[in-house]
């Protein structure tokens, strides 16, 4: 049985003999606060209940399952029928939100298996990971705790622990670490030393498997809470604009040039951010090998998914404004990238 589901033919324009490819895409989405409708003493939800502030029914969190689910199947279909062959995703309340969403008519028949771990984060959200197994074989999980320091009362800081996943890919080894470093709350500057305690722990084990192989297969994604230019992605993570220009143990990130474009996965103020990326190692860049690498990036930013109209006019139709739900779909834009491998 093929591993994966597609195989695409390029033509070689020097002698115009035909290559076969597997092709695969991975990718990423914030959820936009997915709770469920069941009051949970150990989370911060009472705004997401049918008593709650935002008259959160059981209709409207069907609603908003069936339009997640809707984008999330639809992601990379323009090369493989089969979508994203796995999805970090953020801002979910617990493992059943996963659950049903991945049960939902529009993914069913993949097949998604979940993991996911509780997070302390104060919110109450955290980030999970969802995968076809014909596409990879996990080997195991882990959360990554970020210890954050002391508030100003004393009392203990807490946010979404990171997600390391790791298993076999096609056979390749893989290691994909899911964020959800802590927000821009208190202003960009005031907070963005938070921002770069989380990735320091992402980078301390990615230095780690670096260390063992120097070609390891890596891939950190999430919603980063800065763009690929900020300290926390640019200096801490060590993720690059330049492959050429990349040094040993720096990272790739294909969507620093994205952000230099204007094209953003989130609005506020009149102006776009770039929050949700994918970064790469370098083992992802060498285009002779036997494995798979990277071919390109994406933001999904369909029509569909944008705002037409309001104060709001363009920025990600999200589900909530105000409190009040607008049968949208998220305040981010999902986000993939494509790799591929010669079939010899």
């Amino acid at each position: 049985m093929l591993l994966l589901a597609t195989m695409v033919a390029i033509a070689s324009s020097a002698n115009a003999q035909e290559k076969q490819y597997k092709v695969a895409a991975i990718g990423f989405y914030n959820l936009e606060n997915l709770f469920d409708t069941i009051n949970d003493p150990n989370k911060n939800d009472e705004d997401f209940l049918p008593t709650g502030s935002y008259n959160y029914t059981p209709e409207v969190y069907q609603d908003k399952l069936t339009n997640l689910s809707g984008v999330i199947a639809s992601l990379a279909t323009e090369l493989t029928p089969d979508g994203v062959a796995m999805l970090g995703v953020a801002e979910i309340e617990n493992r059943s939100v996963l659950e049903d969403l991945v049960k939902q008519p529009s993914l069913a028949k993949r097949g998604y298996k979940i993991i996911h771990h509780d997070s302390p984060d104060r919110r109450g959200v955290d980030v999970g990971f969802i995968y076809q197994p014909k596409y990879f074989t996990v080997l195991g999980s882990k959360p990554l705790y970020v210890e954050m320091p002391l508030r100003s009362d004393g009392d203990t800081s807490y946010t979404r622990d990171i997600l390391w996943v790791y298993g076999l890919f096609d056979g390749e080894p893989l290691h994909i670490f899911v964020n959800h470093w802590p927000s821009r709350r208190g202003g960009e500057a005031a907070s963005s030393p938070l921002r770069e305690l989380a990735a320091t722990v992402s980078r301390t084990v990615i230095d780690s498997l670096l260390q063992a192989d120097p070609n390891v297969k890596i891939l950190t994604m999430g919603d980063f809470n800065d763009d690929p230019t900020n300290n926390s992605t640019f200096k801490v993570l060590q993720a690059k604009q330049k492959i050429e220009k990349l040094k040993p143990g720096e990272l790739y990130n294909p969507y620093y040039d994205f952000y230099k474009k204007g094209i953003g996965t989130l609005a506020w103020s009149d102006s776009w951010n770039l929050f949700d990326q994918i970064i790469l190692s370098q083992g992802w860049l060498n285009k002779e090998q036997s494995g798979f690498y990277f071919l390109r990036n994406e933001v999904f930013n369909r029509p569909y998914l944008t705002q037409q109209s309001g104060n709001f006019k363009g920025y990600p139709h999200r589900a909530y404004v105000g409190g009040v739900y607008q049968g949208g779909y998220s305040d981010h834009f999902p986000v993939y990238i494509f790799l591929i491998k010669e079939v010899k």
